[in-house]
C-alpha cells in the first residue's frame, strides 16, 4: 500500500499576519539606521531627532511605528522617554526570529562617520553634564550617593565575590572605573599587585588619592581619563571593576566592550548597579544619567562584547531600590 505524504501545513494566517507591520516598519531607511543606532545604545526622541536632523514629531511617527512593530521598546528616563531594542526576544516565534534575523542584518552594515560623529557629541553632551555634577557636588559625595544605597551595602557583598574568586585565580592587574571616594580601593590594593584608579573627575580623583595616603596603599596608580585613555596606553588587566557607575557614564554597554578589550584571557569584569528604578529625583540629587538598568540589559551588552556571564547577587534595599553584582569572564575566544 502506498503511503500519501502529509504536505506541511501554511502557518496560521494570524502568525503570517504578524510578520506583515515588521517588514512595513523596516520598508524605510530612515528606521533601518535608527536600528543601527540602538544596537548597543539608549536614546531619548530630542536626541535622536539631533541625530537625524529631522522634526521631533517625524522622528515620534518613526519610533511608533517601530514600536508597534516590535523593533524596539520605550524605557521612561524620569519625564523622559527613550528607546532601545527589545529585551526579550529570546523565543523561538516566528515573529521573534524575524526581528532577531533584521537586527543581525542591519548590524553588518557600519554606521557612516558623520552619524558616528553625532552620537559621539551626545556622548560627550553626557559626560559633560555628569562631570559638571561631580565638580559641583564633590563635598557631598558620599552624602548624596548614600540617599540611595549605603556605600558598605554594595561594597562588601562586591568584595566577598571578589575575594572568592581570588583564591582561584592568579590576578595581578586590577583595574576599578570611577573609584569615587577610593572606598574600594583597599579591596583591591589587597588582591592584586597593581591597581589602577580612572576617573574623569580631577575632584573625585584628589579624594581618592587621600585615601591611598591614609590607608598607604602604595600599589596605586590614579589615572584621570576614561577607558580609552587606558586602550591607548595599551594596559591589561585581570581584573575589572565598575561600582555604582554606569547610571553615571554616556554609554554603558561601551563599558562591557573597553572592559573585555582591556582584560587578559579568564579576566572578570564585576560590576554592582542598580536595577531600573523610578526614582526621577536620583538625576537631579545624585547626578544619575540612567534610573538602573534591567538585568537583561547587562547581559546582552556583555554577550555583545564577546563575555560569559557568570555570577548574579540582587540586594534589595528598604528605600525600595535593588542593586545587581554581576560578573562577567573573557574566555579565550574572545577577541
Amino acid at each position: 500500500m502506498t503511503s500519501i505524504a502529509t504536505p506541511p501545513q501554511a502557518p496560521a494566517a494570524s502568525t503570517v499576519d504578524a510578520l506583515a507591520p515588521i517588514y512595513k516598519a523596516c520598508g524605510d531607511p530612515l528606521r533601518l539606521e535608527i536600528l543601527r543606532v540602538l544596537r548597543r545604545d539608549t536614546f531619548g526622541v530630542l536626541e535622536l531627532s539631533q541625530l537625524f536632523d529631522m522634526r521631533q514629531s517625524g522622528m515620534s511617527h518613526h519610533l511608533k511605528v517601530m514600536n508597534k512593530a516590535g523593533l524596539l521598546e520605550p524605557q521612561r528616563e524620569g519625564n523622559a522617554i527613550f528607546y532601545r531594542r527589545p529585551l526579550h526576544l529570546d523565543s523561538d516565534t516566528l515573529t521573534d526570529r524575524t526581528i532577531r534575523q533584521i537586527f543581525e542584518q542591519v548590524d553588518q552594515v557600519p554606521l557612516p562617520q558623520p552619524l558616528q560623529d553625532r552620537i559621539e557629541a551626545i556622548r560627550d553632551q553626557r559626560a559633560e553634564q555628569s562631570q559638571a555634577f561631580f565638580s559641583r557636588h564633590a563635598e557631598q559625595f558620599r552624602e548624596q550617593q548614600e540617599l540611595i544605597a549605603a556605600f558598605d551595602l554594595y561594597a562588601e557583598p562586591t568584595a566577598e565575590l571578589i575575594r572568592q574568586r581570588a583564591h582561584r585565580q592568579d590576578w595581578r592587574a586590577a583595574l576599578e572605573i570611577g573609584p569615587g571616594e577610593g572606598g574600594f580601593l583597599p579591596v583591591l590594593s589587597a588582591i592584586c599587585d597593581h591597581v589602577v584608579a580612572l576617573d574623569n573627575s580631577r575632584d573625585m580623583l584628589a579624594k581618592a588619592t587621600r585615601t591611598c595616603i591614609d590607608r598607604h596603599l602604595n600599589n596605586i596608580d590614579l589615572i584621570e581619563g576614561v577607558t580609552d585613555t587606558l586602550l591607548a596606553r595599551g594596559d591589561a588587566f585581570d581584573l575589572v571593576v565598575a561600582n555604582m557607575v554606569l547610571h553615571h557614564v554616556p554609554s554603558p554597554a561601551d563599558i562591557f566592550l573597553d572592559a573585555a578589550a582591556l582584560m587578559n584571557v579568564g579576566g572578570c569584569f564585576v560590576v554592582s548597579d542598580l536595577c531600573s528604578h523610578d526614582q526621577d529625583w536620583a538625576k537631579e540629587n545624585c547626578g544619575d544619567l540612567w534610573l538602573g538598568f534591567e538585568p537583561e540589559e547587562l547581559t546582552a551588552w556583555a554577550e555583545d562584547a564577546g563575555l560569559t556571564t557568570g555570577e548574579s547577587l540582587f540586594i534589595g534595599l528598604r528605600n525600595g531600590f535593588q542593586i545587581q553584582v554581576r560578573e562577567f569572564w573573557k574566555s579565550s575566544g574572545t577577541s
